[in-house]
């Protein structure tokens, strides 16, 4: 009875070791009855003090319907609505980079440097790495290394060396490891190349059996080859100058033969012109050649635009080629003798030594492909049809006047810019149209009305 009694009073009232003590002192063969008369008078009056309290916090009647439950669906519906709004999330780390007013790399700097001489146990500092990687394009110094040491800095020194084999096997401190692998990651794929000094630094962070000095170490085996591998090597950052870009992009297209010369064009020395732009050209000899060569009742075509990308840089350019020449072309197969069959071996041990036959007739060039003669490429600075007919304008008058006498026709693979709509008209011209010198001058006067 008493034991049943305690669990009842236990879940009903609050105060337990007033009752714990009252049973001790109770026990004996009347104690239940005292037991349970005082239970019921003190749990009655507790419940008649909590009562009062909520009346003198809520004058005007108001229930809790935490503990209480409506006596109708009506209240329910009114306390509901008067419930506090529930607070929005407010993070406990404040993102400096976000909110910074100028963004430059003297700012971005000053942010890791204030980091860094907060706090010497630099609490949140991995949070802190990562939103410094997310914002580095909005500042300009992803492809800083010194902003990427400045990074490194931040991490505490000598706490997350392992002291024993299977600390460094099992990456000691997994997280703050993995955020420098993947700070590296970042300078890997933007081509940062890392130097010493920052050896130093992850040697001092995680020790010589570190996962990231691991990736150091890989780093500085592959970026180097990589690094000069290219034959056209780019200076390192690429100029902003479209002009110094189309140029170099122009000029890595004609390495293909030696003795292409790249020509730098205005449209201004072009009579009738509408659009003011700069040309880069580049053709050879052999392709001037191959123009002057070229059936003038066969047209020529102005393809593209094309994409040529240097680094994070891209550029559009136009080639002016033919249609390949099929009968050449087959007579180059019928010549062409496979070194490499052996059906019919001629032994030189046991007679003459068999000469091989000389073939007389045209030698295939590197602009004559199977799927057209290249004659020349160019880039302008608009992209337009009317810098295009400028440009062959430009070509015919320095030295190929063959293009006077031989059709050019317009073959774009996308749509032309907006600027090209905003010179020639809303009119919206066929893709293949003639273009020889008298049709030139006909669109020429319709663009200008």
């Amino acid at each position: 009875m008493i034991r049943r009694l305690q669990i009842l009073v236990r879940n009903n009232c609050p105060q337990q070791r007033f009752l714990a003590a009252t049973t001790n002192s109770n026990a004996g063969i009347g104690g239940g009855v005292t037991l349970t008369n005082l239970a019921k008078s003190y749990c009655t009056k507790t419940h008649q003090q909590q009562q009062n309290k909520k009346q003198t916090d809520n004058p005007n009647g108001e229930q809790d319907f935490e503990n209480d439950e409506p006596s109708s669906n009506k209240s329910k519906g009114q306390h509901r609505s008067k419930r506090p709004p529930i607070k929005s999330f407010v993070p406990a780390v404040k993102n400096p980079f976000a909110s910074a007013s100028e963004k430059t790399k003297d700012v971005y700097l000053s942010m890791v440097n204030i980091f860094s001489e907060r706090d010497v146990h630099r609490r949140n500092h991995v949070e802190f790495i990562y939103a410094a990687m997310k914002h580095m394009s909005e500042f300009g110094v992803e492809h800083d290394l010194e902003v990427y040491k400045a990074l490194i800095n931040v991490m505490p020194k000598g706490k997350m060396i392992p002291k024993n084999i299977f600390q460094a096997e099992f990456m000691h401190y997994p997280k703050q490891q993995q955020c420098i692998i993947d700070l590296l990651e970042q300078m890997e794929d933007l081509g940062v190349m890392p130097d010493y000094e920052m050896e130093a630094m992850l040697l001092n962070i995680f020790g010589k059996q570190g996962h990231p000095l691991r990736k150091y170490w890989r780093m500085m085996y592959w970026m180097p080859k990589f690094k000069n591998a290219s034959p056209w090597p780019l200076p390192n950052p690429v100029p902003d100058d479209t002009l110094t870009v189309a140029k170099l992009a122009v000029e890595r297209m004609c390495t293909v033969d030696a003795r292409s010369q790249i020509s730098i064009f205005d449209t201004k020395d072009v009579k009738d012109a509408l659009d003011q732009t700069w040309i880069v050209s580049g053709m050879s000899p052999d392709q001037s050649q191959l123009l002057k060569e070229h059936p003038r009742n066969k047209a020529v075509y102005i393809e593209g635009p094309f994409m040529i990308w240097l680094r994070n840089r891209t550029i559009n350019y136009f080639t002016l080629r033919a249609d390949p020449d099929v009968e050449f072309l087959n007579t180059l197969r019928n010549q062409h003798i496979d070194d490499d069959d052996v059906t019919h071996l001629n032994v030189p041990f046991f007679g003459k030594v068999p000469r091989k036959p000389h073939q007389v007739g045209k030698v295939r060039s590197v602009h004559q492909q199977d799927d057209g003669t290249i004659f020349a490429i160019c880039a302008t600075g608009t992209s337009t049809k009317d810098s295009l007919l400028s440009w062959i304008r430009l070509l015919e008058a320095n030295g190929n006047p063959s293009l006077g006498e031989i059709p050019v026709l317009f073959r774009f693979h996308s749509n032309v810019g907006e600027k090209a709509i905003q010179i020639e008209g809303n009119a919206e011209d066929d893709d293949d149209t003639p273009m020889t010198r008298e049709t030139t001058s006909t669109t020429t006067e319709k663009s200008q009305r």
